[in-house]
């Protein structure tokens, strides 16, 4: 049987994370994050999810709240509203804990966390990248996974309106 009561209690706010990530510290484990508003899940946020949860024992995401994709990606986004993209991502087996933040940035997130390892998908720099030098400066890692072309949740819309239109 499987365990889906276990689903929704993977969605814990930032002070039952910072317990959890204790824990898994104190029994040796490491741990990576990464974030993003996930909006339409695809191919290419897999392919970045995957690669994140192979760095570490555990994979925390951080998931923007709905007023911050707003702010980042316009009026009419995001699609799915943040319990809904965050329930999506908690189902999936390859992620240990999802957080939602309203900040524009996880940089409180990553600062309360410091996890070993910082993973973030596409064309980024370690100076571009929000928590880089906080993550480093407490030895742990940041690496940048290569994007997967052809996959975008705008690039989904677009498509989805171009066919109804």
């Amino acid at each position: 049987m499987k365990a889906v009561n276990s689903i929704p209690k993977k969605i814990v706010p930032l002070t039952q994370l910072k317990a959890m990530v204790a824990s898994w510290r104190a029994t040796g484990k490491t741990i990576a994050f990464t974030n993003g508003c996930f909006d339409i899940l695809h191919e290419g946020h897999i392919a970045s999810l995957s690669e994140a949860a192979q760095e570490a024992d555990y994979l925390i995401v951080g998931v923007n709240s709905d007023a911050s994709v707003k702010r980042l990606k316009g009026p009419e986004r995001p699609i799915n509203h943040e319990q809904s993209r965050a329930l999506i991502l908690a189902s999936l087996a390859i992620i240990d804990a999802v957080v939602i933040f309203e900040e524009d940035t996880p940089l409180n997130l990553i600062t309360h966390l410091l996890p070993d390892f910082l993973v973030k998908g596409g064309d980024y720099t370690i100076e571009q990248i929000v928590g880089a030098k906080e993550v480093m400066a407490n030895g742990g890692k940041v690496i940048i996974n290569p994007i997967v072309e052809g996959f975008s949740t705008s690039g989904l819309i677009q498509q989805i309106k171009a066919s109804h239109s």
